[in-house]
């Protein structure tokens, strides 16, 4: 069977309509490539070319073959650069899930270092399917359990915590214990139970649940119920007083950080510079973190 080098150049031989304007483009002597166009046809059994006195023409089979050819060139040709740029220079677009602002300065400081990047940002809370979803990175809380996923721990944690809009406090009361808990409309990410700090869990019940907090924020901020929410997602809210801490001392956890990206054997370099950059940046943003 002939290579596909031989196809390369019979391709550059049916483009140029000439052995010798190919030999040429491709760096051979007009001899050698004149053989090789010899031995193709041998090979194949049949006649690819007639060879006139000063042009040669394609037959119907060699015009076949060019057809198909051309494709088959062109895409190892592209296979061949696609290699090629991969050499370590961080390229393309990259897409990365994260919730909240912590590594806005980051961000911004990667757009400017790698400008061959091309930084698109999928702001949910919720955890997206990487390989699904296209996306190549992604800021996790709490613990990774995919296997198709490695995650590059972060040296912080995150508080999450119950919190109430002032409104839902005045109209509903201040609950002072775990188990006033049963008496409240409780939000969160479809969970029956909420963790205490001391050990255990709280049963609690609620009408919405969602896997995308940024609606269980909005639904407390606007006095529907509790909500069992991060900090760095509220942390504006606290600040401006639109949602007050519940039980903050006795219901909650700590959620470790991870940056998460999908196995594969070969980590393109925009990936890996992007979680190089981005686990020193988050564990400065949510500050050192023990074990929890």
């Amino acid at each position: 069977m002939p290579s596909t080098d031989r196809l390369t150049e019979f391709s550059a031989v049916a483009k140029a309509r000439s052995i010798s304007a190919a030999a040429r483009s491709l760096g051979i002597e007009r001899a050698t490539l004149s053989r090789r166009m010899s031995s193709l046809e041998a090979d194949l059994g049949v006649r690819l070319l007639h060879r006139g006195a000063r042009r040669l023409a394609l037959t119907p089979a060699g015009q076949e073959l060019s057809r198909r050819a051309a494709h088959i060139v062109a895409d190892a040709q592209e296979a061949w650069s696609a290699v090629r740029r991969m050499d370590d220079v961080p390229r393309g677009v990259l897409r990365v899930s994260m919730v909240g602002d912590a590594l806005d300065d980051m961000l911004i400081r990667f757009v400017r270092d790698f400008p061959e990047v091309r930084l698109e940002l999928v702001d949910t809370s919720r955890p997206v399917k990487l390989i699904a979803e296209n996306v190549d990175v992604a800021v996790r809380f709490g613990p990774v359990t995919t296997t198709d996923l490695i995650a590059r721990r972060v040296d912080a944690g995150v508080d999450r915590i119950v919190v109430a809009s002032p409104n839902y406090v005045k109209r509903h009361g201040q609950p002072t214990v775990p188990d006033d808990l049963a008496e409240h409309e409780c939000m969160g990410a479809r969970e029956t139970t909420w963790p205490l700090r001391a050990g255990g869990r709280v049963p609690v019940t609620g009408r919405l649940g969602a896997s995308e907090s940024r609606l269980i924020r909005k639904a407390a901020c606007a006095g529907v119920g509790l909500a069992f929410l991060p900090v760095p997602m509220i942390h504006n809210d606290l600040a401006t007083g639109a949602l007050r801490p519940v039980l903050r001392d006795v219901v909650g956890d700590t959620a470790r950080v991870s940056v998460v990206f999908a196995e594969r054997e070969y980590i393109d370099p925009k990936v890996r510079v992007f979680i190089d950059r981005a686990v020193p940046a988050l564990e400065a943003a949510y500050g050192a973190f023990t074990d929890c």
